[in-house]
């Protein structure tokens, strides 16, 4: 019975190390303050203030020995310094906690945020009344951060209680949006998935009040509304885009609001952004999607014709079927000896554009036998480099006529000239036998 009750008393020691362990897990993130200088207002400039500011994270709520294991830096003004409640641990995921004495530091921003009414053409209005609750009397913030390596973008609202006289500042996670897939490279013609996740504080007064999620493209100043969801009345907003889907059963279990995209074309490069929408609330991350296609090469005329020392050619290679339009375009030649050399870029045309979004662009080629010193051929290759690889196309030239003989073509014509020496020798000993012979007859005959 001792044994039992020791080894219980173990258990529970090495659980509250655990959960002790766990909640240290989360990072001390370092952030800028960023808000309006007062007494500015209007225009299209309007002047900011950054602050350093720190935010300890933690999954609980904060204790006064918790507190008190806290020990913030005095560089930093006590009201920048953010006591976090985080129960979903968005913000303890490994690309915010870098290894520690890393130079490479995550990114983060803190601002106001003032609560209003989330009104959107294409859904229902989430607020019933027009009298903003009590629960939005408090002091608001949205935080942005971006981790290490482009692994995840993260936008969380947060609320701390402005009646509170303590001169420590508390705030707690309400709304959670983010993408583990901040930067999306797909091929063309693939199904794509742009991961964004929210969650909501089931203790908050907005939890279970409606969501309505909204996905827009942006690209060089245009945008267009790809797909929205009305949670309140369940219904999607009509769009002109097609092949655009998300998972309703994975929204309503587990805040699963990613975007898919059945087959990815030229057209779909550029910033998605997701928006989740609450009552008086509201949070959004951006995804930049690259469709990369690497480019077909053909060489042209093929196969090459024949050349004679002294004959110019004109070889041309066609790039085709690419995205993006950057591609730099080269010649090599390898000649039969197994020496190669570069050829340069030749005469390069414009970017030409097919309907369906992607380029091409061909290289054209002069030949000299005589200039370039092509010797008996060799392979002429094109090479293609480009985002998506690198590309390269072959075709196999012949020179004939050249006055210099190579070292096997001296032992072809040596091999040749021994096989004539030998026929011509076999016929003479073969006419030879033929005379003797009939020579014999005749003598035999006269006697």
């Amino acid at each position: 019975m001792s044994d039992t009750s020791t080894i219980y008393k173990i258990s529970i020691i090495a659980f509250t190390l655990f959960c002790s362990a766990s909640g240290s897990a989360c990072p001390v993130l370092e952030c800028w303050f960023v808000q309006e200088k007062p007494g500015h207002g209007g225009g299209f400039s309007v002047p900011m203030s950054q602050e350093k500011s720190l935010m300890f994270i933690r999954t609980e709520a904060y204790s006064e020995e918790s507190i008190s294991e806290v020990h913030p830096p005095a560089d930093i003004s006590p009201s920048r310094i953010y006591y976090v409640t985080d129960p979903a641990g968005t913000f303890c995921s490994a690309p915010l906690n870098p290894p520690k004495g890393s130079v490479n530091k995550p990114k983060c921003e803190i601002n106001p945020f003032v609560p209003h009414a989330s009104m959107v053409s294409w859904a229902s209005a989430l607020t019933d009344s027009a009298q903003s609750p009590v629960y939005l009397q408090a002091d608001w913030f949205s935080v942005a951060t971006q981790g290490l390596d482009e692994q995840l973008t993260l936008s969380n609202i947060m609320r701390a209680p402005s009646a509170s006289k303590e001169p420590k500042v508390f705030l707690k996670v309400i709304l959670s949006v983010s993408s583990k897939t901040p930067v999306v490279r797909s091929r063309l013609g693939e199904p794509v998935l742009l991961d964004c996740g929210f969650w909501i504080d089931p203790s908050s007064p907005v939890h279970g009040s409606g969501f309505s999620i909204e996905w827009r493209y942006q690209f060089r100043g245009e945008g267009r509304l790809v797909l929205a969801y009305d949670g309140k009345s369940d219904r999607f907003a009509e769009t002109s885009e097609t092949g655009a889907d998300i998972d309703i059963t994975g929204l309503y279990e587990t805040g699963n609001a990613s975007l898919i995209l059945e087959e990815s074309q030229v057209r779909h490069s550029g910033t998605y952004i997701c928006t989740v929408y609450l009552p008086h609330l509201l949070a959004q991350v951006a995804i930049d999607l690259e469709i990369v296609e690497p480019p077909s090469l053909s060489i042209y005329p093929s196969p090459l014709p024949l050349l004679v020392p002294g004959q110019v050619l004109v070889v041309q290679c066609e790039a085709s079927g690419f995205a993006p339009h950057t591609l730099d375009l080269s010649w090599e030649f390898k000649s039969v000896d197994g020496t190669s050399r570069s050829l340069g870029q030749g005469s390069v045309t414009g970017h030409r554009q097919a309907s369906d979004g992607t380029f091409s662009q061909s290289s054209r080629l002069e030949l000299d036998s005589g200039k370039l010193r092509l010797g008996r051929g060799g392979d002429v290759t094109c090479i293609a480099k480009h985002d998506g690889g690198t590309r390269q196309a072959s075709a196999t030239l012949n020179v004939i006529g050249v006055s210099a003989p190579s070292i096997e073509d001296s032992m072809a014509m040596v091999a040749v000239a021994l096989v004539l020496y030998g026929m011509i020798k076999f016929l003479s000993w073969t006419f030879s036998s033929s005379d003797s012979s009939d020579t014999d007859l005749k003598d035999k005959k006269e006697k």
